[in-house]
């Protein structure tokens, strides 16, 4: 018998589609069939490509296009040629469309984007938790956002925050009296940025917290305590270069879009704009 190939033409990667076929081949036992995947097919000149090698041998094109006018394309050059081709995702955005009143994006690869999308921000939150707190500090280098700051100035929140949105964010506490670690030292200035807040409002956080947690804050909450460590933190900041964000009165989604724009974070994460 012949081998069959079967082109799976998408105009993203076209793995998806590979799935569907690979998923339907396995009710053929060892059928001899060969999948030659043609993903990035975006214009009509690729189509006729695809189509005419396809008709060089007895083949089946299976396709995903998402373009009206790709799909389109390619059920005429599959007609001239005289190829079998299938349309898998036609029926179905046609479908969604009658039902949901809306014409489809018809942009190649949203798919794509929403699982890596996805899988990157279940990576960022780990990242979060892993490095809270000053934890693995050896590892800082593979962050994208540094906070630093003395205790109670936000920098967990708003670390979990911009995981979620998909940042790769740490924090690192500044106590007055212990060295900052040299792995902090060594990142860009650029990527730590410093949190800080009034000196009446952080001894108010302490105090709360002091008395949640039932422990003694005559000296962790105490206004003048509060104003050294300030002191100590602001200074460790002006000599490393870092920006400070004051994050009184602000909220957790405030203090995040600062360090965004402070930090020129507007394009998506994970991407260096190239």
């Amino acid at each position: 018998m012949a081998i069959l190939r079967v082109y799976v033409v998408s105009d993203a990667t076209g793995e998806t589609a590979e799935r569907v076929v690979r998923s339907a081949l396995t009710q053929f036992g060892s059928a001899p069939v060969a999948i030659v995947r043609c993903g990035g097919i975006r214009t009509a000149e690729q189509v006729r490509a695809v189509v005419a090698e396809a008709a060089l041998r007895d083949s089946l094109i299976l396709h995903t296009l998402v373009s009206d006018q790709l799909r389109t394309a390619i059920l005429r050059e599959a007609r001239i040629h005289g190829v079998d081709a299938m349309d898998l995702l036609g029926p179905v955005l046609d479908r969604l469309a009658t039902h949901l009143g809306v014409s489809p994006q018809e942009k190649p690869g949203l798919f794509s984007q929403l699982v890596e999308a996805t899988s990157r921000r279940i990576e960022a939150v780990e990242f979060a938790f892993r490095h809270d707190d000053g934890q693995r500090v050896d590892e800082l280098e593979r962050a994208e956002i540094v906070l630093v700051g003395v205790s109670r100035t936000m920098k967990t929140p708003t670390t979990l925050y911009l995981a979620y949105h998909g940042w790769f964010a740490a924090n690192v506490p500044i106590v007055p009296g212990i060295p900052a670690d040299p792995a902090l030292l060594a990142l860009p200035h650029e990527l730590v940025f410093g949190l800080t807040m009034s000196a009446p409002r952080l001894a108010e956080l302490r105090r709360a917290r002091a008395a949640h947690l039932g422990i003694p804050g005559e000296t962790y909450a105490s206004l003048a305590a509060v104003r050294d460590e300030l002191r100590c933190s602001d200074a460790l900041c002006r000599e490393q270069g870092w920006r400070q964000i004051d994050a009184t009165g602000k909220s957790v989604e405030e203090v995040s879009r600062e360090v965004l724009v402070l930090g020129h974070h507007e394009r998506a994460p994970g991407h260096d704009g190239a």
